[in-house]
């Protein structure tokens, strides 16, 4: 069965580009608009990776990680940030939210491949 990838990112286009790159990898993939939808659909299906996006409206990447390390599911779940953000200020901040790692935009599909690889296989 193929794992289940959530990705979270109020750019259409970006979605578009994460999820082709996913699923042409054999990945399923679930998305999300903005942190809030994010959390719903965490909520009605636990999935095998979180990549969330920073800057969203509604509910940014860091308080959807912190909402989504609350759930007794999500306590492990890989979170990985793809972000315009490169600071290590802000990558500090996701650390301590709970994110497992750190991609920047633009992202490189074969690296966005192999990270995902690297953590869930």
């Amino acid at each position: 069965m193929a794992k289940t990838i959530l990705t979270v990112d109020d750019s259409g286009s970006l979605r578009a580009m994460v999820a082709f790159s996913l699923k042409a990898a054999g990945y399923q993939v679930v998305e999300a608009v903005d942190g809030q939808d994010g959390l719903s659909k965490a909520k009605e299906k636990t999935v095998d990776l979180v990549l969330t996006d920073q800057n969203m409206p509604i509910m940014d990447g860091l308080t959807l990680i912190r909402q989504l390390r609350g759930l007794g599911s999500y306590q492990k779940v890989p979170i990985l940030m793809l972000t315009t953000e490169s600071s290590d200020e802000m990558k500090a901040k996701g650390k301590a939210a709970g994110a497992n790692g750190w991609l920047v935009k633009p992202f490189d599909p074969k690296r966005l491949i192999e990270v995902v690889q690297k953590v869930i296989g």
